[in-house]
């Protein structure tokens, strides 16, 4: 599978999976976790979801900026994953809940956030900036969308596993101290605790929390609220420590390969390819590349605000609208429920799919008919419409959240078949695939050698942008009807892929 592949490319892969294991754990728990610790409203966490990924994206750009100055790529990736590690350790530390002071124990949080979106921005776009460097070489040129595919499926090896760890590690804790999971309660908890219960909400707490007990029923409601809240979220603090291990992991092996990587500071020797600061190109080239670079960045904005839906509304969905009943895995001392485990199924497809979509492309580019990496990103675009139209059309009929508020949740019967999103995955798995490696590659490709980290830091940054815009979801998902919700989002999409098309020649023109 690595044959015509540089060497480093399998380490730096393997170095990126605790970043991913992180990202993915944060994308599972972060507005479940905010909800169930603080009490918050979807639309509140949801713009505490939205800024830290505008956070995590956009800081990637400074740490582009900070590689490219210095030229010690390879430091400023070892800065970041010590930073994210302790960034972790803060969300880590277990905490009383209901928090003493909510505004406090909110801002630590936050700095926590920001802590580990400060170490991702010097280390995800300068790995990825390596991995193109590594295909500067004449050698692997041609095999560089290939490659970045190939890193984009090793690297959610971590992604994988990170949800399902995080989800056993929460219904553990809950297990150890006699409770069963239940998606609706710790809303519910809140709700009793703030007094804004309606009766019929109230009883279905009362109901739920003898469910729930393994210790016999309930007679005490007020101690068992803020018991269960307690212990709820004090798993999820111990899932954000079990990231810490897999960034120790990926530090280990970043460390160990750390010589397989291209050095850019260095100057070139003899039969290797020419370093970055000894390539040089006509300033007018230069701006024609940089000028399709921002181009590309700004269509792009709309696909992530829809894509990364899937750690926001669709996370809610899952909690709200969708029957878990039948998705348990039983390992004995840990049971993995939740509407977490959602977040797993995409880098399992993209596991599965990359290959397949690899050996597509593999097959047309023999016959000369592979498309263009910008044409691979307008089709891109255009499936991701597709996963969002079958979201709508699956919600048809659902009441409103605030109908569901008012019911206390609602019961399994009424629930939609987690087919649902399962399938929606799916065909945005396909469509990310379409687009963030290729996209990633695309970036290495035209951005001028001595811009290469700060354009990485680009890419980043417009995905920054349309994670900024992912609380205009949580909005609608509290306030209009569910299949509305989604059509804002093939909307998005649309428009992505209809701007993508009318610059396709010239895109296409600059990338030879």
């Amino acid at each position: 599978m690595f044959k015509n592949h540089p060497k480093g490319l399998l380490a730096a892969a393997l170095a990126n999976m605790g970043e991913r294991f992180g990202f993915y754990t944060m994308m599972a728990i972060l507005v479940l976790f905010l909800q169930a610790k603080f009490g918050l409203s979807g639309t509140n966490a949801g713009l505490i979801y939205s800024i830290f990924y505008f956070s995590i994206y956009i800081l990637a750009f400074v740490g582009g900026l900070i590689a490219d100055k210095t030229r010690n790529y390879k430091r400023t990736i070892l800065i970041g994953l010590i930073v994210m590690a302790v960034g972790y350790f803060m969300l880590a530390f277990p905490t009383p809940t209901p928090v003493p002071n909510k505004i406090l124990f909110l801002v630590i949080s936050c700095f926590g956030l920001f802590t580990i979106a400060f170490g991702n921005g010097l280390f995800k776009g300068n790995l990825q900036a390596l991995v193109g460097q590594m295909y500067d070489n004449p050698t692997y040129g041609k095999m560089r969308d290939s490659g970045f595919s190939l890193f984009y499926m090793f690297i959610n090896v971590g992604a994988l596993f990170a949800p399902l760890v995080a989800v056993g590690m929460r219904n553990w804790w809950l297990a150890r101290n006699s409770f069963e999971y239940n998606a609706s309660l710790p809303e519910l908890c809140h709700g009793y605790l703030e007094g804004t219960l309606t009766p019929e909400a109230q009883e279905r707490l009362t109901t739920l929390a003898s469910q729930v007990s393994l210790n016999g029923p309930v007679t005490d409601l007020s101690a068992f609220v803020n018991n269960y809240l307690n212990v709820f979220t004090t798993g999820f603090h111990y899932a954000f420590g079990i990231a810490i291990i897999a960034m120790a992991i990926s530090l280990t092996i970043y460390l160990v390969n750390k010589n397989r990587f291209p050095n850019p500071a260095s100057k070139a020797k003899s039969g290797s390819h020419p370093s970055a600061d000894e390539i040089h190109m006509d300033a007018k080239e230069v701006k024609q590349r940089l000028y399709a670079l921002f181009a590309v960045f700004g269509v792009v904005i709309f696909f992530w605000f829809s894509f990364h839906q899937n750690g926001l509304t669709l996370t809610f969905f899952a909690k709200d609208y969708t029957d878990l009943s039948g998705i348990v895995i039983n390992l004995g001392l840990v049971t993995i429920q939740g509407a977490e485990i959602f977040q797993s199924i995409n880098p399992i497809f993209i596991v599965l799919l990359t290959p397949i979509i690899m050996a597509v492309f593999g097959w047309l580019r023999a016959r000369g008919k592979e498309p263009s990496t910008p044409k691979k990103i307008a089709i891109g675009m255009f499936i991701a419409a597709l996963a969002y139209v079958v979201m709508a059309v699956g919600s048809l009929g659902l009441p409103l959240k605030t109908e569901v508020d008012a019911m206390g949740g609602l019961t399994d019967a009424q629930r939609v078949t987690p087919m649902l999103l399962i399938g929606t995955y799916f065909i945005l798995t396909v469509a990310e695939l379409f687009i963030s490696p290729l996209g990633i590659s695309f970036v290495s490709k035209v951005a001028p050698p001595q811009y290469q980290g700060i354009m990485q830091g680009g890419w980043l940054g417009a995905t920054a942008i349309g994670n900024q815009l992912l609380f205009i979801g949580a909005i609608f998902y509290g306030s209009v009807p569910m299949w509305l919700t989604w059509t804002v989002f093939v909307i998005a999409c649309l428009i992505s892929m209809f701007t993508m098309l009318f610059m396709l020649r010239w895109l296409e023109r600059v990338a030879k």
